[in-house]
């Protein structure tokens, strides 16, 4: 354990940055301080560091020497250059999802992602995965990677029944999906890496590929990891016949808008995951496993623990509800704790207890490298109309 509290650096000011600063809030039996904040945008930082009664830093050289962590949340695209910096300065990262991607030539804003080789995307993105990997190993500082949907307390759930029952996956089934998220940067392939593949499908998957980690290790001791992948993409709002009555955002640049993937696995079992921006009535995550000796549905929103009806919206304007609920007249089920039930705080405890006991994470090298070849493989099937494709895996996990 250290002695001294455990410093935390935040890059990126917005909302990645909001839910992470409280959830340091809710650290337990651990010395936390966040120091400081640093973004891009001045007036940012300097109300986000104002509001919270931390230093707002001109750059992340300024505040590298000032902390023992780096918290990643910014955009994808400054992903690589801001955790490289952080591992070579010696220090541990968090870094937010995307784990990294593809984004185009640097400085091309003409750049469209729908109409640019998956292959070179494909190649690029991995390679972006390895220099971060080895960067990290260098250093023999912790990764991070804060993919929230394996901490939650559902999926930790599924996870001691597969490690404890010695149970065996044999089709995962799950969805993210939404009327389309809130980010200007989200909608643009240049800052955002991707869509409904990247950013979406990212959460189910990640999970799925986390409990066939667990369930590998617990039996065999040895990780089962995903082996090919076959995906199709489509852009439905912008299909001419879209028919726009103004529920769903519709803005995006050069972004699919949905998608459907189909992972093997190398022991020959297998993992369907739908995402996509045009679902109405909140965000809908869920993940079902089916096993050879029990079936579970993990629900992590909406949930049931709470029904409310309400006759008039007015009566809920200052009351949260749940994620982009749309309406909050008639019935609907409120999230007593949302954070909790997408396992926002339990991410962050483990990330600290892992720093500050020299332990890995549920959540590191393993899960972001995964995840940045299922994505990146799964665009170029879905450019080669579903045809299967192998997933590249680093060599040095």
């Amino acid at each position: 354990m250290m002695d001294q509290p455990i410093r935390i650096g935040i890059v990126g000011s917005r909302y990645a940055a909001e839910f992470h600063y409280e959830a340091y809030q809710r650290i337990t039996g651990i010395d936390v301080k966040v120091i400081g904040v640093t973004s891009i945008t001045r007036e940012h930082r300097e109300k986000f560091a104002m509001e919270r009664g931390i230093q707002a830093f001109d750059s992340l050289d300024e505040m590298l020497s000032e902390v023992d962590v780096v918290d990643n949340c910014t955009p994808g695209y400054a992903h690589e250059p801001i955790s490289i910096a952080a591992f070579e300065a010696g220090k541990h990262l968090i870094v937010e999802k995307p784990f990294t991607g593809y984004f185009g030539p640097g400085g091309d804003t003409n750049f469209k992602g729908n109409t640019f080789s998956k292959e070179k995307m494909l190649e690029e993105a991995v390679a972006s995965s390895r220099r971060i990997i080895a960067a990290a190993l260098k250093s023999k500082k912790k990764l991070c990677y804060a993919e929230n949907w394996i901490y939650a307390p559902a999926v930790q759930k599924e996870a001691e029944i597969i490690s404890k029952t010695k149970g065996q996956i044999l089709w995962a089934l799950g969805d993210q999906s939404h009327s389309g998220s809130p980010s200007p940067a989200y909608g643009i392939w240049r800052l955002s890496g991707g869509g409904s593949i990247v950013g979406k499908s990212c959460h189910p998957l990640s999970a799925i590929l986390y409990l066939k980690q667990v369930e590998g290790l617990s039996r065999d001791g040895k990780a089962i990891r995903p082996k090919t992948v076959s995906a199709r993409t489509h852009e439905i709002t912008r299909n001419p016949r879209f028919i726009d009555r103004g529920f769903l955002r519709t803005d995006y640049e050069d972004i699919e808008d949905y998608c459907q993937i189909h992972v093997v696995f190398d022991d020959g079992m297998v993992a369907d995951v739908f995402a996509s921006e045009i679902v109405m009535g909140g965000v809908h995550n869920w993940l079902e496993i089916f096993a050879n000796n029990h079936r579970v549905r993990c629900n992590l929103s909406p949930i049931n623990a709470m029904e409310l009806y309400n006759p008039q919206e007015e009566q809920l304007t200052d009351v949260y509800v749940v994620e982009k609920i749309g309406t909050k007249q008639g019935w609907s089920t409120p999230a007593p704790d949302e954070s909790f039930m997408f396992g926002y705080p339990q991410e962050i405890q483990d990330f600290i207890e892992g720093i500050a006991t020299d332990r890995e994470p549920k959540a590191g090298m393993l899960a972001a490298s995964d995840i940045v070849g299922v994505l990146y493989a799964a665009y170029l099937s879905a450019e080669r109309k579903g045809i299967e494709v192998d997933i590249p895996l680093d060599p040095s996990l």
